[in-house]
């Protein structure tokens, strides 16, 4: 038995050895020709996906994305513009782009629209501003409309610097919401609208000159919101992110 055993394990080992080579004859291996390679491309991000990684809001829950680095990032940079003023110091920027930068998260808002709307109301960036009209605070908000609507929310104190953010940024949301759902295919017409009726520019309602505000926050930004954007357009930094977290509020 023994000896039948070494005979079956040598004719295997032959036969298996007999397989290796008689392949290794007829088959050449496969490699991809550089050409080939050269051919392959791999689909680079679109402008979307780039805009929904540099604003985590856009796309996350809001604790979800107050735990990514970038909204560390985006904190830190709306402090440095807010000191590029030359109105603020450190202490009061990081005390304000703490409030701001979470609120623009909370609301799907991007901080560097955030900062133009504050510094178009309040380039002084004084919390007892008050205007002919009645507004009040930092981001210039009416107590009229809004102090009954809000104040069971964030308090009635619009001379406060949190409160009056925290209003501030709310109806920013809000209009931007209304408008995206009411939104033509212009995808410049929601981020107008939003700051029209932001302005009050609106049914009767209208002050001097009113239907440039827009374009007065968008000249803002782009002059004011350096670190914030970091290199990227309005269309990039401001719109197209906007757009895509107006359309994933629940």
């Amino acid at each position: 038995m023994a000896v039948r055993s070494s005979l079956r394990l040598l004719t295997a080992g032959v036969l298996a050895g007999a397989t290796l080579v008689f392949t290794a004859a007829r088959i050449r291996p496969v490699f991809l020709d550089r050409g080939l390679v050269a051919q392959l491309v791999v689909p680079s991000a679109t402008q979307e996906e780039k805009a929904m990684l540099l604003a985590p809001w856009s796309r996350l829950p809001f604790h979800e994305a107050l735990e990514t680095p970038v909204f560390l990032r985006d904190r830190s940079a709306f402090a440095l513009d807010l000191m590029g003023t030359g109105k603020v110091g450190l202490t009061r920027a990081l005390g304000l782009a703490d409030v701001a930068v979470r609120e623009a998260y909370r609301r799907k808002v991007p901080p560097a629209l955030v900062l133009g709307v504050l510094l178009t109301e309040n380039d002084e960036i004084k919390s007892s501003a008050r205007s002919r009209q009645g507004a009040l605070g930092l981001m210039q908000i009416h107590p009229g409309p809004w102090r009954s609507a809000l104040g069971e929310l964030f308090g009635r104190n619009l001379r406060n610097d949190t409160t009056n953010l925290r209003y501030g940024v709310f109806i920013l949301g809000h209009f931007a919401q209304r408008t995206m759902e009411r939104a033509a295919t212009d995808s410049g017409l929601p981020w107008r609208s939003a700051l029209l009726r932001y302005n009050g520019c609106v049914h009767g309602r209208n002050t001097k000159d009113c239907a440039r505000y827009p374009d007065l926050v968008k000249r803002e930004v782009l002059r004011s919101a350096r670190a914030i954007c970091a290199g990227r357009d309005f269309e990039h930094c401001v719109v197209t992110p906007l757009r895509i977290g107006m359309r994933r509020v629940d």
